[in-house]
């Protein structure tokens, strides 16, 4: 997949400041509500019997299931940074594209790979 880098790069790190500037300004108005899920949240990808990788690996899998592009996004960045390879992206996608069917794999095979590209490029 070619793409221009500069366009992705501003495109993924703009999603990501998006969803940040909307959890501030919901922490504004609903702060015990935010604090309570992002406490569940951390709890839920804390090292455990399945470790951070793979727990990021499950909720992009189920983040192309559910189309939820802020979710393809960040559990990618998240599976990126705690190691996770490119084949064992691919095979998280082939699981969800399974399972989505069609809409799914348009995610995947766009979204997901331009989004693992991304940060497994600024990684370096």
């Amino acid at each position: 997949m070619e793409n221009n880098y500069d366009e992705m790069e501003n495109f993924f790190d703009d999603i990501l400041l998006h969803y940040k500037e909307g959890t501030q300004s919901l922490k504004e108005h609903l702060p015990k509500v935010t604090e309570g899920y992002f406490d569940f949240t951390e709890a839920a990808f804390e090292d455990g019997s399945i470790d951070k990788k793979h727990k990021q690996l499950i909720a992009l899998g189920i983040s192309i299931y559910a189309q939820d592009e802020y979710c393809i996004i960040y559990h990618m960045k998240g599976a990126v940074v705690n190691g996770a390879s490119k084949e064992e992206v691919l095979e998280a996608i082939g699981i969800s594209s399974a399972l989505g069917g069609g809409a799914a794999f348009a995610q995947a095979v766009t979204l997901a790979l331009d989004a693992y590209d991304h940060f497994a490029n600024k990684k370096e």
